[in-house]
């Protein structure tokens, strides 16, 4: 066996003539090296290439199930979204335009007339409040006449073919002997058209512009 003297005693100029357990350390140490510099020199810039080809891969595989699974429902999508636009067809059908809202206007009046009930106060609002798609208009409402008459007014309100809600209800004695009076809020809507929801979008946005202005 070697000795630390024995080691220290080998020539570096002259490894070829050195024992064989020296060779061979030097030789594993040479190894070792190549592997670190390789490592450094090249392998790593590999490595890191493939661990994001695997990154992006699996990205890829990811994107690809979810499309898959997008076109697999595309139809059933499609499906939801005729129902939708037909419900939402229904809906707009109870919607009177602006030139039918005359008439619907006429029909609550003819409701209450039809009744039996005397109104002392029918008086739609000078202006609608505007949403997105549709007008709001308040009508105040004072009529005189029985409880029974009352409740089959508001009975017909709600079956007419478009949209009108009673609010704000409140009854009262009427100075007529069996009598009372209603005070309410009769609301209706109308759908806008084109026209209107442009304008309507240009005031949202013009409004908002100018919050976000003053807070600045």
């Amino acid at each position: 066996m070697m000795t630390l003297d024995d080691l220290r005693r080998l020539d570096p100029k002259s490894i070829g003539s050195w024992p064989a357990l020296p060779k061979l350390g030097i030789l594993l140490l040479a190894f070792i090296g190549i592997i670190v510099g390789s490592y450094f020199l090249d392998w790593q810039g590999q490595l890191e290439s493939i661990d994001a080809s695997l990154k992006k891969e699996q990205t890829l595989r990811t994107t690809f199930i979810d499309k898959k699974k997008q076109a697999i429902d595309l139809d059933a999508y499609r499906k939801q979204l005729a129902d939708i636009e037909k419900s939402f067809g229904t809906l707009l059908k109870q919607l009177p335009s602006k030139s039918e809202m005359e008439a619907l206007l006429t029909d609550i009046n003819q409701a209450g007339l039809g009744r039996g009930l005397q109104f002392e106060l029918f008086k739609p609002a000078a202006n609608e409040t505007l949403s997105e798609f549709y007008a709001e208009l308040p009508i105040s409402i004072k009529v005189t006449g029985s409880y029974h008459d009352m409740g089959a007014f508001a009975s017909d309100i709600s079956k007419l073919s478009r949209i009108v809600l009673l609010n704000d209800v409140s009854l009262a004695l009427s100075p007529k002997e069996g009598g009372l009076t209603m005070d309410a809020i009769a609301k209706t809507y109308r759908y806008l058209d084109e026209e209107e929801i442009a304008k309507a979008k240009k005031t949202a946005k013009d409004k908002a512009g100018k919050a976000a202005a003053a807070k600045k």
